[in-house]
């Protein structure tokens, strides 16, 4: 079983302790990726409270995170077809 790492981090200026098995490098990266997220939003939409910005964030990783699995679904099934073709 993995050890638990605990790490502090800055997200839109709050500081977040963050306790995971992930390397401590890869916690970084998603701190700071959702960092640049909610910084990116609040400079197109400056009247937005953190609440909405982080709920924005949270919407548009979603719909990152769905394209996503639906693009690799479909590799998946064109693989599939590549695979069977070659068998016969």
């Amino acid at each position: 079983m993995k050890e638990k790492n605990r790490l502090k981090v800055m997200i839109y200026g709050e500081e977040y302790t963050i306790k995971g098995s992930a390397d401590p490098t890869h916690i970084k990266k998603v701190a700071n990726f959702v960092d640049q997220k909610m910084e990116q939003i609040s400079h197109t939409n400056s009247f937005l409270s953190i609440k909405q910005i982080a709920v924005l964030v949270a919407l548009n990783l979603a719909d990152e995170l769905l394209c996503l699995r639906e693009d690799y679904d479909e590799l998946i099934k064109i693989l599939d077809g590549m695979h069977k073709r070659k068998k016969s």
